[in-house]
């Protein structure tokens, strides 16, 4: 059928070409022999591939082409097999069209008859490179045109015979205003080639035949665009060579018409290493070497600048099929960039700090680099080898500050650099440590052991170990304020009822750390949608984001964004990726119906893969419940267990104690009540810390008891305490999944505030998880 339908197509005179058609005939020929014969799925491809060459190769008498063709467009592909399929299926369609081909249509005869005239000269280089510039400009202006003339004619409400038959009324009307040569496209080749035919006649051809291949490719008639971009290149470089004729007095256009096919097939087809050979191998002229490199290396750059990717490859993505090349044997680490690897939680010194607080930073870290800040931006990094050589220079006596001591201006990345440029830096410059800054923020920090980590998790497949990969999110509104702050918090917003308490403690955390506050709202939508497409309501999300803005109006940053998502915790963690996020607080219902969950899966997902820290807050039950208690007193319930992770939350009680008038913390650690002596050290010290730092008068209270869970819950209802805050480890919450749901039995027992502060997840966790 194509091949019937193109010889009508011809015939009647429509401006296409037959080794378009030739080549996809080919390839059809190839996919029907791998059916007849089964074989792999890359084997398939390689067929398919080598029928296309065979295609071209017997279309243009050019069997290296043909090859070539199939390494630099379709295959993109080097290896023995492709090679070796490709050259013996090009071979073999050269042969075959040699011996029984019509010369009819063909372009060789004259081509070949021509005086050789290819001779380059310096002189001749700016109009090469003036060749190149117009063939990428109009070439690129030809993609669009191509693509424009297929999406109006798909709008039409005609059937395809209809738009064909429109096409050749509109192309015969027109040719029949056009001089006699110009009703026989292959003489019009011959005579363009030739240059028969003088420069008004060379610039109406290109113009006539410009429009008229948009019309019938357009309509859907079949047909290839090989041999209209050769005809346009021939008619271009003629123009190029006759203007060097007039104001050198010397060139040959012929040889400009020969380039000029080279580059304008360069500038559609984007191949231009296949265009070279196709006209070196017609001409058989090698003095067409040099201009054809010229005209077709200019014109290449100068499409790709203007309208990148090839007239094909759009054609494809316009039938929805996206081409994506083949990265199995490619650098594993080729598609990884420094946000990937980097290490999120950074330990850094303030600049004042002087050289024996630095050495015991040392001691007290597995770390030998730290980045040096001075209000919020790194000014300097200090190392273990820069500490050594401050001791050997300093007198014992002396008294010396990080400022002496540290490596100023230290070469950072952009988180989007990709792993080649890090790995470059850090072998240039010899660095153990290497920050990664976002708008003179630091967001992370990069050593060799985070590259090791990141090459031993792509060599171990873990990336893929995962079933489903939803399909990324996409932002439907977003809003963005100055990126002022020291660190970044997260806060998901989906009911309107907890939102503006949610709000309240975010903005006061953010406000005492200098935080900017990014809120988030999710639109899920159903998997075989996607969220690109997807018609959504925004009105709610956004009804909740004008709280958020109205409460932190001149207070903190703001920055907010709907997005449209299958899968709401990848979003979040796809959020907490993309903006650096060092604290991520969500509202927390205080129980879960989801066997064998903590929280919730949404809120188990983050609770273990998000890196910083998470706050998880569960609101009281009463309407006045902190933080909507008008800032009346506030009576705490802590249980400490002698660990860190209390730290973690306990460091929070500046911004809290901002939401309430003032403020009384029973601090408590539960103990087995077989124990005869208890270690009340921990306790003690701990609330002596709150009293001294904080400024909250605090009571420590030890209490025995078989049961954790009973025993806060007691104390709590008891001493009718307003807020109840936990601190724990990731593997903490883990491990009450089996030993008990620990922060659900207590917050469905209590009626105060339940707030459970998550630590950061050690360095590599994420990465692990």
């Amino acid at each position: 059928m194509p091949l019937s339908s193109t010889i009508l197509v011809l015939g009647a005179g429509l401006t296409l070409g037959r080794r378009g058609p030739t080549v996809h005939i080919g390839a059809a020929l190839a996919a029907q022999l791998s059916n007849w014969l089964p074989t792999s799925p890359e084997h398939r491809r390689q067929m398919i591939a080598a029928g296309a060459a065979a295609g071209l190769a017997a279309g243009f008498n050019t069997p290296i082409a043909g090859v070539l063709f199939v390494v630099e467009e379709l295959m993109r592909d080097v290896s023995s097999l492709t090679l070796e399929t490709a050259i013996l299926a090009s071979f073999t369609g050269a042969v075959v069209s040699r011996t029984f081909g019509s010369p009819n249509l063909d372009i060789t005869d004259t081509l070949t008859n021509l005086p050789a005239q290819s001779n380059f000269q310096s002189t001749d280089l700016p109009f090469y490179i003036l060749l190149g510039i117009l063939a990428g400009l109009l070439g690129a202006l030809f993609n669009r045109g191509i693509l424009w003339s297929l999406a109006f004619n798909r709008r039409l409400p005609w059937a395809m015979p209809w738009r064909v038959g429109v096409a050749g009324l509109l192309s015969g009307t027109i040719i029949a205003a056009l001089p006699d040569f110009f009703r026989n496209n292959a003489a019009l080749r011959e005579f363009l080639i030739a240059g028969d035919v003088g420069w008004e006649a060379n610039a109406i051809a290109f113009v006539a035949h410009f429009c008229l291949t948009l019309i019938a490719y357009g309509s859907g008639a079949p047909g290839g665009l090989f041999a209209p971009t050769l005809v346009l290149g021939s008619a271009l470089g003629y123009l190029v060579g006759t203007t060097e004729v007039a104001f050198l007095g010397m060139g040959s256009p012929t040889t400009y018409a020969l380039a000029g096919m080279g580059a304008f097939f360069t500038a559609a087809i984007r191949v231009p290493v296949t265009a070279i050979v196709i006209i070196f191998e017609i001409t058989s002229d090698f003095g067409l070497v040099l201009p054809l490199m010229v005209a077709c290396a200019v014109a290449y750059v100068v499409g790709e600048s203007v309208f990148s990717g090839s007239l094909y490859q759009h054609l494809l993505e316009k039938s929805g099929i996206e081409l994506k090349e083949d990265n199995r044997d490619r650098n594993i680490l080729a598609g990884l960039k420094a946000t990937d690897v980097m290490e999120r939680r950074v330990q850094t010194l303030p600049l004042d700090t002087t050289e024996e607080e630095t050495k015991m930073a040392f001691r007290r870290s597995s770390h030998r680099g730290f980045p040096v800040m001075h209000k919020g931006k790194l000014v300097g990094i200090i190392t273990q080898a820069d500490l050594a050589k401050e001791v050997e220079s300093t007198p014992k006596k002396a008294v010396s500050y990080l400022g002496k001591i540290m490596t100023p201006h230290p070469i950072t990345v952009n988180p989007k650099a990709t792993l080649s440029d890090v790995l470059y830096l850090i072998n240039r410059y010899q660095l153990s440590h290497l920050p990664v800054v976002e708008n003179h923020k630091l967001v992370g920090i990069i050593t060799r052991r985070d590259i090791i980590k990141a090459e031993a998790k792509q060599l171990s497949g873990e990336k893929n170990q995962t079933s489903y990969t939803p399909e990324p999110s996409y932002i439907i509104y977003q809003t963005r304020a100055p990126a002022v702050g020291r660190g970044r918090i997260l806060l998901p917003l989906s009911n309107p009822k907890t939102a503006p308490a949610l709000l309240k403690i975010a903005i006061a955390i953010a406000k005492e750390r200098r935080y900017e506050l990014e809120c988030l709202c999710i639109i899920p939508v159903s998997r075989h949608k996607s969220p690109a497409q997807a018609r959504v309501n925004t009105n709610p999300s956004r009804q909740l984001l004008a709280v958020a803005e109205k409460l932190a109006s001149r207070q903190i940053p703001l920055h907010t964004q709907i997005r449209i998502a299958h899968d709401t915790a990848e979003t979040i963690l796809e959020v907490i990726s993309q903006q650096h996020i060092d604290l991520t607080l969500m509202g927390w219902k205080g129980r879960t119906d989801t066997a064998g969950k903590i929280f919730g899966s949404v809120v188990d997902t983050i609770v273990r893969q998000a890196p910083g820290d998470v706050i998880l807050v569960k609101l009281g039950t009463q309407a006045n419940a902190y933080p909507n208690n008008n800032y009346t007193s506030t009576s705490w319930l802590i249980p400490i267990a002698g660990g860190p992770n209390a730290q973690r939350a306990i460091q929070l009680l500046p911004a809290f104690k901002s939401l309430t008038r003032s403020a009384y913390i029973w601090l408590c650690q539960v103990y087995p009540p077989d124990k005869p002596v208890l270690d009340t050290t921990a306790l003690e010290n701990t609330a002596r810390q709150i009293r001294s730092e904080y400024k909250i008068p605090t009571m420590a209270i030890p209490i025995r008891s078989r049961s954790v869970t009973e025993a806060i819950t007691r104390f709590a209802n008891t001493e009718q305490c307003d807020v109840l805050m936990l601190g724990a480890s990731r593997e903490g919450l883990l491990q009450q999944a089996i030993q008990g749901n620990i922060p659900e039995a207590i917050a469905r027992n209590v009626n105060s505030t339940t707030i459970l502060v998550r630590s950061p997840l050690d360095r590599g966790e994420a990465v692990r998880d």
